[in-house]
């Protein structure tokens, strides 16, 4: 089992490329999709609502930005919260698919949260962050917000050095899509020296 790690920063394209490069190669777990997820169960919804303050039945995800963006509660707390549940899924996520020659992993703070160690080929989503803010804002993103996001993460030269390949993403899905595809078949023509 080669397992392919993608990482990026904020709006970076994360998303899109481990779509791309995981599309009929193998299954891909998303940490933003197991977040969207933990949201939507009554447990998770307590925990949280206990923790921040809230009432359960708000719009929970909501309340909390306006908190982190008004510098009322750190992200911090909420990732005390997130990480470990996100963990646990990754694992089972493995376990799972433990038969399958390819697993993809989409995990944005991948090197701040030391999980470097547990891939084989780590990819990681770079642009400018002009580019990064003006598609966070095109997607309804606040830029205070994004400011906050962005500082929780390591420099784009400090990702670089713990990534295999640095994919520069500021043009189009075409020129995206080539790079991926290049860079996969590469380690699948090599994958006799894993």
């Amino acid at each position: 089992m080669i397992k392919i790690g993608i990482t990026g920063s904020l709006a970076s394209g994360k998303t899109t490329a481990s779509k791309i490069i995981s599309s009929g190669k193998g299954p891909l777990f998303s940490a933003d999709l197991v977040v969207k997820k933990l949201y939507k169960l009554d447990k998770f919804k307590q925990i949280i609502s206990r923790k921040f303050n809230i009432n359960k039945n708000s719009n929970i995800k909501r309340i909390i930005k306006d908190k982190i963006i008004s510098g009322e509660k750190s992200i911090k707390a909420l990732e005390k919260i997130l990480h470990p549940l996100v963990r646990r899924e990754m694992k089972s996520f493995i376990k799972k698919n433990k038969h399958k020659k390819f697993l993809f992993f989409e995990i944005p703070l991948l090197i701040e949260s030391k999980l470097v160690e547990n891939f084989n080929l780590i990819l990681f989503i770079k642009a400018r962050k002009k580019v990064r803010l003006k598609r966070f804002r095109s997607r309804g993103g606040n830029v205070k917000l994004f400011k906050i996001l962005n500082n929780k993460q390591l420099s784009d030269a400090k990702k670089a050095q713990f990534c295999d390949h640095v994919i520069v993403n500021e043009k189009n899905l075409k020129i995206l899509k080539k790079k991926l595809t290049d860079i996969f078949k590469k380690y699948e023509r090599n994958i006799s020296g894993y």
